[in-house]
C-alpha cells in the first residue's frame, strides 16, 4: 500500500498549524493514541519545518506531511525535514512536477474543472478540493466530478466532526482534512488529551460513514 492509499484508508487528515515546535512530538503522540497516525503540518508558521523534523525523529510511524506549500522552496524544505507528502491550496505545476520527479506524493488544491484537468494531465488521481464549503460543498463536488472520472478528492475547508460523515459517504472522496482535531486553542492550552479524544472520535466516525470493513 502506498502512502496516498494509506491516507485514504485512514479517511481523515488532521490539519495542524503549530506555533511552537516543542509541542510537535507530544502532539504526534496524542494523535497516535487516538488511532490516527497522520498529520498535515501547515507552512503557515515559522515552526512548521522544525515541527516536521521533530515528529519524524520522535514518532517515525507517523505519516507526516506539509500543507499550505506555496512554492518550490517550501516543498524542498519540507521534504528535507522529512515530510512524506506535500499538500498545496492550489495547483502549482512547478511544485507538482518537482514532487513527481522526487517520488513524493503531492496533493494540489483545485477549485475548478480546469485545475483538475491540469493535475490529471500530470498523472495525479487524488486532488484537494479547497475551500470545500465555500465552493458549494457536496453538490458542487458531485457535479464537477461527474465529468472527471478516475479522480478522488480530499475536501478541505469547512469540514467538521458534524459533517465529515456526509463527505466520506461519497465514493469520490478519498479522505477529508480538517483543523478541528488540533485547533489552535487546543495547542495553546496544551490540551493533548482532548486531541486524543477528538482523534479517536474521528476514527469511529470514519468507520461509521464507510460501514464496517472499509470504504463505501
Amino acid at each position: 500500500m502506498n502512502l496516498l492509499e494509506r491516507l485514504g484508508e485512514l479517511g481523515i487528515i488532521p490539519v495542524v498549524k503549530i506555533e511552537h515546535s516543542g509541542q510537535a512530538a507530544v502532539l504526534a503522540e496524542a494523535l497516535l493514541k487516538g488511532g490516527l497516525p497522520c498529520a498535515e503540518i501547515t507552512f503557515r508558521t515559522q515552526a512548521a519545518e522544525e515541527s516536521i523534523r521533530k515528529i519524524v525523529g520522535a514518532q517515525p510511524e507517523m505519516l507526516v506531511g506539509a500543507g499550505t506549500v506555496l512554492s518550490l522552496q517550501q516543498a524542498r524544505q519540507a521534504v528535507a525535514a522529512g515530510a512524506r507528502f506535500i499538500v498545496s491550496p492550489g495547483f502549482d505545476a512547478q511544485v507538482v512536477e518537482w514532487c513527481l520527479k522526487q517520488g513524493v506524493p503531492v496533493v494540489p488544491g483545485i477549485a475548478t474543472p480546469t485545475e483538475a484537468l491540469m493535475a490529471m494531465n500530470l498523472g495525479l488521481t487524488v486532488l484537494k478540493f479547497f475551500p470545500a464549503g465555500a465552493l458549494g460543498g457536496i453538490p458542487m463536488l458531485e457535479a464537477m466530478s461527474a465529468a472527471l472520472p478516475g479522480v478522488k478528492y480530499i475536501p478541505t475547508g469547512g469540514i467538521s466532526a458534524a459533517n465529515m460523515g456526509n463527505w466520506l459517504k461519497l465514493p469520490i472522496v478519498h479522505a477529508v482534512a480538517g483543523s478541528w482535531l488540533v485547533a489552535p486553542k487546543l495547542l495553546a492550552e496544551a490540551a493533548f488529551g482532548e486531541v486524543t479524544r477528538l482523534a479517536a472520535e474521528a476514527v469511529v466516525n470514519v468507520k461509521a460513514a464507510r460501514g464496517v470493513g472499509g470504504q463505501a
